[in-house]
């Protein structure tokens, strides 16, 4: 350091460029359901090919026994529960708040969407939390989303008595 140089000018704290998220805006994708199903036909085949080997071999062994063909049958019904919750989504996000505003009886100001999953198949749904347009907001709602078809499965509006502090 020489001379005159002060601390603040040997060393800034910065981020690298790939991990700065100010200036590299680009828009989201939820990733589609439908990819569940890669890993449920693999758990399946080799469930499968488990317990063909275990009920093949016959033998005695220690390593190919019933506890291993138990093993396989399990896999396979884990990879077809995989399997069939890998649903194929139509609405996005942009798509489930368009709904949601169609759904309720005011306008909305603030909202915001969540995937969120239901049942056992574990279907996708968007949970969309929406407040009204007035400042403070008078309404709340609440609106969910079949993000496979795009039906709303259920809504809930109520009024909004939070006390808003304007300081905050």
């Amino acid at each position: 350091m020489t001379a005159g140089a002060s601390s603040q000018d040997a060393h800034t704290d910065s981020l690298p460029d790939d991990l700065n998220a100010v200036d590299h805006r680009l828009p989201f994708k939820y990733p589609d359901n439908s990819r569940r199903r890669i890993p449920g036909f693999v758990y399946t085949l080799v469930g499968l090919v488990v317990f063909a080997i275990t009920t093949v071999s016959r033998s005695d062994s220690v390593l190919l026994n019933s506890g291993l063909a138990t093993g396989g049958v399990v896999l396979v019904l884990v990879g077809l529960l995989s399997i069939s919750s890998g649903w194929a989504m139509s609405v996005d996000e942009t798509g489930a708040l368009t709904r949601a505003g169609s759904a309720i009886d005011f306008t909305i100001g603030h909202a915001s969407a969540q995937q969120v999953w239901r049942g056992l198949r574990s279907r996708p749904t968007w949970r969309v939390l929406c407040y009204s347009e007035e400042d403070p907001p008078r309404q709340r709602g609440l609106v969910l989303v079949d993000a496979v078809n795009g039906e709303v499965v259920q809504s809930l509006v109520e009024p909004c008595d939070d006390e808003w502090d304007p300081t905050i």
